[in-house]
């Protein structure tokens, strides 16, 4: 089941900060870093974040989280987390085909390690499309995809 978590309470931002980093740990492994940004993000940070957050429950338990903003239009999927326990049961494609059936926007935007083909596959497999490539400080080649609300379908 789907649901809206409200980050400001801290027990449920301590949850949200657990799948955090069981997925993150994973990823950062899979992109070959040790330094990677989103491990750095505390319980706090999630807490006092003005995003909103949804997670997918499984047997009472936090599974899968995305974080999402809605501005002008645009939707933008700021992370999409799935906790190691729950992979490779299409969560993950739950959890986006639920903010793109459920949210009135104009185009989604999501970015992704250059490296990081799982996630890279599952984004195209709902219609995204790269658009931009760059290096940010922290030095992991990043891609940006987008999606125009009308082509969001299951290719």
């Amino acid at each position: 089941m789907i649901t809206k978590l409200e980050n400001s309470n801290q027990l449920t931002a301590n949850r949200i900060h657990t799948v955090f980093q069981n997925s993150y740990k994973i990823e950062a492994q899979l992109i070959g870093v040790e330094n990677f940004p989103p491990l750095q993000r505390s319980a706090v940070d999630i807490a006092n974040s003005n995003t909103e957050f949804y997670g997918f429950s499984e047997n009472n338990c936090l599974a899968a989280i995305i974080e999402i903003v809605i501005q002008d239009k645009y939707l933008e999927i700021n992370s999409l987390t799935v906790d190691p326990k729950y992979f490779r049961k299409g969560i993950a494609g739950k959890l986006i085909r639920y903010v793109l059936d459920t949210f009135d926007f104009a185009e989604a935007i999501v970015e992704t390690a250059v490296v990081n083909r799982p996630a890279i596959n599952l984004y195209k497999k709902y219609g995204f499309v790269e658009f931009k490539r760059w290096t940010p400080s922290h030095g992991i080649e990043k891609l940006a995809m987008s999606v125009e609300h009308s082509a969001c379908k299951i290719q």
